[in-house]
Formats: C-alpha cells, sequence, structure tokens
C-alpha cells in the first residue's frame, strides 16, 4: 500500500526537508524522484512581483488525492507527497513539490511526470500574477499536456 501525503498550504516549505522525511520514511525505496515548481521572477517580459493562487480548499485536495491514487495503482510506488501552496506566493519560492518513492527509478520517474503533467491540467487552481508596474492578470490555464509544451 501506498503512503500518499497531500498538503495544501500557504506557508512556505523546504523541499529538501520533505524529502529527507521520506527517505527516513521509506528506507527500503532504490528511488527517490522529485519535482519542486518555483515561482518564476519574469513571465514574457514582464518582471513579476508577486502571484495569489486561489483554490476550493476541498476541491483541491480531492483533486490532487485522485492523482496520487491514479499513480500508486499504475506504478509500484512506496510514498507520495504532495505539497501545493496557495495565496500570495514571491518570487523564487517553492510552489509545488513532487516526491515518489519506488523500489526502481523507471516507475519513481514516470509517476513523478505524471503527476505534474495532471495537476496542471487537473487540479483546480487559479493564479494572479502582479508585475513591478502594478498589473494584474490571471494566468491562462493550460489544459493539455501539448499546450504546455508547446509554450516552453
Amino acid at each position: 500500500m501506498t503512503d500518499i501525503s497531500i498538503q495544501i498550504r500557504t506557508d512556505l516549505f523546504d523541499p529538501e526537508v520533505e524529502q529527507a522525511a521520506i527517505r527516513h520514511h521509506c528506507q527500503q525505496s532504490g528511488a527517490l524522484v522529485s519535482f519542486v515548481g518555483i515561482m518564476r521572477d519574469f513571465n514574457d517580459d514582464q518582471r513579476i512581483a508577486t502571484m495569489q493562487i486561489e483554490h476550493y480548499p476541498e476541491m483541491t485536495e480531492r483533486a490532487i488525492r485522485t492523482l496520487a491514487q491514479t499513480a500508486a495503482l499504475r506504478w509500484p510506488l512506496e510514498a507520495v507527497r504532495i505539497i501545493h501552496r496557495v495565496g500570495q506566493l514571491n518570487p523564487q519560492t517553492p510552489i509545488v513539490l513532487i516526491a515518489v518513492a519506488s523500489a526502481h527509478r523507471k516507475e519513481a520517474f514516470r509517476a513523478c511526470e505524471f503527476l505534474i503533467d495532471e495537476l496542471k491540467k487537473a487540479v483546480p487552481l487559479w493564479k494572479k500574477e502582479r508585475t513591478t508596474t502594478g498589473v494584474e492578470y490571471w494566468v491562462a490555464v493550460r489544459t493539455s499536456k501539448d499546450q504546455a509544451t508547446a509554450k516552453n
């Protein structure tokens, strides 16, 4: 049975501390793969001062938990930890952590990639960026992996 931990929080977290906790809990794992999403300083040519992430708490946690459970059914995972911040964020701070422990790296990599791709598409989160010049705008939702890839 996969140990699944989901946290939606407003406070800053330390990705290294979170990964260490998984390593301590899953000492038999041969692989720990993680993704840390960081708030960027720029969006296109605009310097970003802050980002506000809004959500519906119960819907957001349920959607993330469903993704984690789906990954645990597809791959033999020992643990999945997902942390996503909401509220006001500052540039260069972590927004999201996805960490996956498994006996083998291949499964851990695939599960981690699946989780971040699906989280970006399926989880109800709304982001509003504010530039250093005071302009505010909602960040467009990516509806498919192809759109996300095309922009990069």
